[in-house]
């Protein structure tokens, strides 16, 4: 997957979804906007970082050799 393209980007835009909803609506704080916010561009982040991992080793010409 390629990173900011267009899969990527609808990916992001559900997780954020998905993580701003589950928590903003469990939670009864009154910081809760803050919370959530916070939250699902941490989610959102995080997805990224792993995605560009995963992109970056994805085409690895020189695997390490006797990784066991």
């Amino acid at each position: 997957m390629k990173l900011l393209g267009k899969n990527h980007i609808i990916i992001s835009v559900i997780t954020f979804a998905i993580l701003f909803l589950m928590n903003y609506v469990g939670n009864r704080e009154a910081d809760k906007l803050e919370r959530a916010l916070m939250t699902a561009f941490a989610g959102v982040i995080g997805l990224s970082i792993g995605l560009f991992i995963l992109n970056k080793s994805k085409d690895d010409k020189n695997p390490p050799q006797n990784f066991d």
